[in-house]
């Protein structure tokens, strides 16, 4: 074996013994039946898509279309839930191919459906992504993000059901080490003194008092498989698949208060108190059943008619991407994922190609397509106001924080509106985001400044924001950089 394509052989042949060694240590969890009762089901059971919608609707405005799919598609997740065997496996999610232009909704919709459920979420950007053989990151890259989130996400459930015991192991163990045991049967007074120490410690007496921790440092063992294509490393934690055979972590006594020990030791006893082969297997029903993945910029791998550069792997991240969407086998570190039901929103542009350049078969597999239309000047009012995130609640909310009260009247949301609105039909039309730079630009000077004004009530009137916009706006090539 010698030269490049030995040494390529050598990953080639390399990669594959370690994806059977892997396979083979969780063959018996991938018997299981994929299905089973969660939390995070049983939450998603009870929102009908009249709800779903409903609770969009307090973030999103308008786009009733893609609502409607969305929440059909979150609602046959239940559906197929309920439905026997062999037929559940046979229904396929209702993957969406939302098509319109930036800034009206996209990602919002997506991310907040997902927040909703409660689901794991994941968004990429398909121009981030190459075809085999290029160099940049793979398609799988996408499946194994998803899983982190999923035990992210469950450890983080687990963590708050076992932070109490924690907390009160973590006070044992400091009380251990302002005062030793004296071996053998302790004396009364040994209990009295532990006591008052208990007493000091809880009423936060002693957080500056230095003492000596015994506290585990991980020993991080991997290896890394470089694919074929040589595309993104994929590092296994070699120590998560053996456990202690390894050695799992190095322990170490540190000098430190007592405050730094409360702190440093409490994700020390919760990761002792969770059981984390639990944990990646909820996860991994979560990932498979509830996973979203959100595919943005799906035009920009539509290949044009150059066939130089880069646009010559486009088609290919199409092809790659296809397999992820019909249903393959992803190799993570936490074991096998299946791609078959978790729900793909892809979405686009498309400002200059259309979906039907799309692959015949990616566009197979986004079978629900919804065109989001472009935003009006009354809609950014409506965004201004009636979201319970709007923009102007959580200005309000960050100036009063310095005790400064600040108002809109009518007239200047829709004056600010209004200039959004002009703005982006001049020049690029980046939809709601012209909000933010307006808005940034409007109350530049009163952010600065709040620090000195304070407290006071500042009343944001249609004269102000003309007298602070209008110049802007009418400007069309001062307007590219500042709105």
């Amino acid at each position: 074996m010698s030269g490049r394509g030995g040494y390529a052989a050598f990953f080639v042949h390399f990669q594959s013994f370690s994806q059977q060694l892997l396979l083979s240590m969780i063959a018996g969890k991938a018997m299981k039946n994929s299905i089973c009762k969660d939390d995070i089901i049983e939450r998603a059971m009870s929102l009908t898509p009249r709800e779903i919608v409903a609770q969009l609707d307090r973030y999103v405005i308008g786009q009733e279309n893609a609502k409607r799919a969305v929440a059909i598609a979150l609602r046959n997740r239940w559906r197929r839930a309920m439905v026997e065997r062999p037929l559940r496996d046979e229904i396929l999610p209702n993957n969406i191919l939302m098509v319109g232009p930036t800034g009206v909704g996209k990602t919002e919709i997506s991310r907040r459906l997902a927040k909703l459920s409660g689901a794991p979420f994941v968004k990429v950007e398909a121009s981030k992504f190459t075809e085999v053989g290029y160099v940049g990151r793979d398609v799988d890259s996408m499946v194994r993000e998803l899983m982190q989130v999923a035990v992210n996400i469950v450890k983080a459930e687990e963590s708050a059901k076992f932070e109490e015991q924690a907390r009160q192991n973590v006070r044992n163990r400091i009380l251990d080490a302002l005062l030793p045991s004296p071996g053998g049967e302790p004396p009364e007074s040994f209990f009295r003194t532990r006591q008052k120490l208990a007493e000091q410690l809880d009423s936060g007496l002693l957080d500056e008092r230095i003492i000596e921790i015994s506290t585990a440092t991980p020993v991080f063992q991997t290896i890394e498989v470089v694919s074929q294509a040589g595309l993104e490393e994929f590092g296994i934690n070699m120590q998560e698949m053996l456990g202690d055979i390894m050695g799992a972590k190095q322990r170490k006594t540190k000098k430190m208060t007592v405050a730094q020990a409360k702190e440093r030791l409490l994700p020390e006893e919760i990761d002792k108190l969770i059981d984390m082969e639990r944990v990646v297997e909820r996860a991994k029903i979560r990932a498979e059943e509830v996973g979203i993945i959100f595919i943005d910029e799906i035009d920009k791998v539509i290949g044009s008619d150059s066939k130089s550069g880069p646009d010559v792997s486009r088609e290919g991240v199409q092809r790659d991407l296809l397999p992820l969407v019909e249903g393959t086998s992803v190799m993570t570190k936490y074991g096998v994922i299946r791609t078959d039901h978790i729900l793909f929103i892809a979405a686009g542009a498309f400002s200059n190609s259309s979906p039907s350049d799309l692959i015949p078969e990616l566009q197979g597999r986004l079978p629900i397509r919804v065109e989001l239309s472009s935003l009006s000047a009354s809609d950014f009012k409506k965004i201004l106001t009636e979201p319970e995130n709007s923009l102007i609640k959580q200005y309000t909310a960050l100036l009063a924080t310095e005790g400064v009260e600040l108002e809109f009247t009518d007239g200047a949301i829709e004056e600010i509106a209004k200039i959004a609105d002009e703005v982006n039909s001049k020049t690029e039309n980046i939809g709601a985001r012209r909000l933010h730079t307006a808005m940034s630009a409007l109350l530049e000077d009163f952010l600065f400044d709040a620090t000195d004004i304070a407290p006071c009530k500042i009343k944001i009137t249609a004269s102000i924001v003309r007298k602070k916009l209008s110049k802007i706006a009418e400007d069309e090539d001062l307007s590219k950089f500042i709105l």
